[in-house]
């Protein structure tokens, strides 16, 4: 069971790592070179499934999902609560599944490296978290107010 601090710490952490991993498909010009550097990096490990380019119409939902969790990323940062990682678990969840589904259609095996990351801060955000207020009211039949 985690420590409300240690997951306060965990829901940061995965908020920094978003931000740090989405930042860059916030602009057109941004995730061109972003999506570039997969290219290459998709080169030179010889793999057969291609990054592929977008078009405007699929560039804009990039950049969505790019500003989208920009402030996703920037509201966990500064707002870090038990709520806020069950629901960014829930999002990774979602997102890593729909990473899978993509995979297993034919998309770049590099996104798994993402749902790698998906799945294990999920995982971190959704264990237990020992509210010693709740442990204290069970254990002792009612909490103390202040502490």
């Amino acid at each position: 069971m985690l420590s409300v601090k240690n997951n306060l710490h965990i829901v940061r952490a995965s908020a920094v790592y978003d931000l740090i991993m989405t930042i860059g498909f916030m602009t057109p010009w941004t995730a061109s070179l972003v999506l570039k550097g997969f290219a290459a990096l998709s080169a030179a490990l010889a793999l057969e499934r291609p990054v592929p380019t977008f078009d405007v119409n699929s560039m804009l939902f990039v950049n969505l999902l790019g500003s989208i969790v920009t402030v996703w990323s920037c509201w966990r940062l500064m707002h870090p609560s038990r709520s806020v990682g069950i629901y960014d678990a829930c999002a990774r969840a979602l997102f890593a599944l729909w990473q899978l589904y993509a995979v297993a259609h034919g998309a770049s095996v590099l996104i798994l490296g993402f749902t790698v990351f998906e799945v294990l801060f999920a995982i971190a955000q959704w264990l237990p978290v020992n509210d010693n207020a709740k442990a204290r009211e069970e254990a002792g039949g009612h909490a103390m107010l202040f502490t």
